[in-house]
């Protein structure tokens, strides 16, 4: 297993480009639950190394984000909160840990902060992904959303920029304890899917109770 691990985690290092970092902050940023730490960190990990250019990573991952968040903007403003709600209470929303009370959670969210939700949001854990979503339905102006969006946008990649930077500074360290951390990995990534079915099933249990 570890071996199959070190084998994509491999090919992954091999294949980021700017053009992927764009695409996977594009996924990131709708209401997919694609980490972005598993993006910009690597590239910038790569930029350290002289592969890629540390400031063309964060400039395609923040239009990554705003074209992501775009779409979530969008499709709040066209469909609107009832079949918003509806989604929310199914089984795919479930498995993507999206659920009425995070749509709620969210709402709420930009409606005490207002057009800065868009700019701190993309900051909090479990709100920057969905953050777009009352702001379509608000029917905030475009300008707005895109300039609070894409600063909030560059602040996090920024941040996790650095990150793969002070990784790369650990090198050695991550040499010696290799295989370790592969098994860390592991760990975590088949902890993170049993996450996600056991939400989705309690969820639907729960609603069919």
């Amino acid at each position: 297993m570890g071996a199959l691990f070190q084998q994509v985690l491999t090919w992954y290092m091999a294949h980021i480009t700017y053009s992927t970092v764009f695409l996977l902050m594009t996924i990131e940023s709708t209401f997919i639950p694609f980490p972005s730490e598993l993006v910009i960190p690597p590239a910038a990990y790569k930029a350290a190394n002289g592969d890629m250019n540390i400031f063309l990573i964060i400039i395609a991952g923040s239009l990554g984000a705003i074209v992501g968040s775009m779409f979530n903007y969008y499709m709040a403003k066209w469909l609107g909160n009832r079949i918003l709600i509806k989604f929310a209470n199914t089984r795919l929303a479930h498995l993507m840990l999206i659920d009425q009370s995070a749509i709620e959670k969210t709402e709420h969210y930009f409606l005490k902060h207002g057009k800065t939700s868009t700019l701190i949001g993309r900051l909090v854990p479990g709100i920057r992904h969905l953050i777009s979503i009352p702001a379509g339905l608000a029917n905030m102006k475009m300008r707005d959303f895109i300039l609070f969006t894409a600063i909030g946008a560059t602040a996090w990649n920024l941040i996790l920029a650095l990150l793969g930077y002070f990784f790369y500074s650990q090198k050695n360290i991550l040499d010696k304890y290799y295989k370790e951390l592969i098994i860390i990995i592991i760990a975590v990534g088949c902890a993170y899917v049993l996450y996600l079915i056991y939400k989705g099933l309690t969820k639907n249990n729960q609603e069919e109770d």
